[in-house]
């Protein structure tokens, strides 16, 4: 089992960026692939981004193409997710999530065996 701890949410004004970290403690980071997903208050989680577990192949959604960019440092178990231009819409809670395996960019939420404990991400004026 991998334990999971986001970090660096927070209140950003539309346009600004915010990185958050996905540190990861317990077995090998390296076997994972990450994804990132997001949730609101009444709605489901919502799939963000995904990157191997080499990190030489990544996936997003639609609205985080071109604005977020997700990474990974194994050698300190920790992924990343850049957010840039950020909107009002990109406000929820962002949660990092793992699984083992062979690297699949289509896995939907239930098929992720770790999370965290997610971290708020606020942006307003």
């Amino acid at each position: 089992q991998l334990q999971l701890a986001e970090s660096g949410g927070g209140w950003v004004q539309p346009g600004g960026s915010l990185r958050l970290a996905c540190v990861a403690s317990g077995r090998s980071f390296s076997d994972y692939q990450i994804a990132w997903f997001r949730q609101v208050p009444g709605k489901e989680r919502a799939f963000v981004a995904v990157i191997s577990q080499t990190g030489d192949l990544r996936n997003y959604a639609d609205f985080a193409r071109y604005r977020f960019t997700v990474s990974r440092d194994n050698s300190k178990a920790t992924a990343y997710l850049q957010m840039n231009s950020l909107r009002s819409s990109d406000t929820a809670v962002y949660f990092c999530a793992a699984v083992r395996g062979c690297y699949s960019a289509t896995l939907p939420p239930d098929s992720y065996t770790d999370w965290g404990q997610g971290t708020q991400v606020t942006v307003g004026s």
